[in-house]
């Protein structure tokens, strides 16, 4: 890779990196603000910035899409962090969409349903932080 490419690669996992700590305090200001659904969607965008910057970083790839699962495969990440990837994968459509939800949004997530995402989130941002 020549090093005007690795340059601009390193920059966007720096990028993504400093967004998904951003992502996962957003979350934690939507929770306790009491608007869960949201809480849940920006607990996903920061896993998902978290492990686009280690996929960067690590691989020197740019990986595409949104998801987690693929991306945690990828990093061949321990048992925890594919659950947690598991458990939040599906939350970039369906904690805002109402056709991909049971529902609307804002109505199905509640606190507990916030705090479980946010613990998901924060698993994944932990690890990628402990091999960045």
């Amino acid at each position: 890779m020549e090093g005007d490419d690795w340059t601009a690669l390193r920059r966007l996992a720096q990028d993504n990196w400093a967004q998904s700590k951003a992502d996962l305090a957003t979350a934690i200001t939507l929770r306790d603000a009491g608007i869960y659904y949201a809480a849940v969607f920006f607990a996903q965008q920061a896993a998902e910035k978290a492990l686009k910057a280690v996929i960067i970083g690590r691989l020197q790839k740019q990986p595409r899409g949104h998801n987690l699962i693929t991306f945690a495969n990828d990093l061949n990440a321990p048992l925890e962090v594919m659950n947690a990837a598991g458990e939040l994968n599906l939350e970039f459509l369906s904690s805002r969409n109402p056709e991909h939800a049971e529902g609307v949004p804002a109505q199905i997530h509640d606190l507990a349903s916030a705090n479980l995402h946010l613990e998901a989130g924060q698993r994944i941002v932990d690890w990628a932080r402990n091999i960045l």
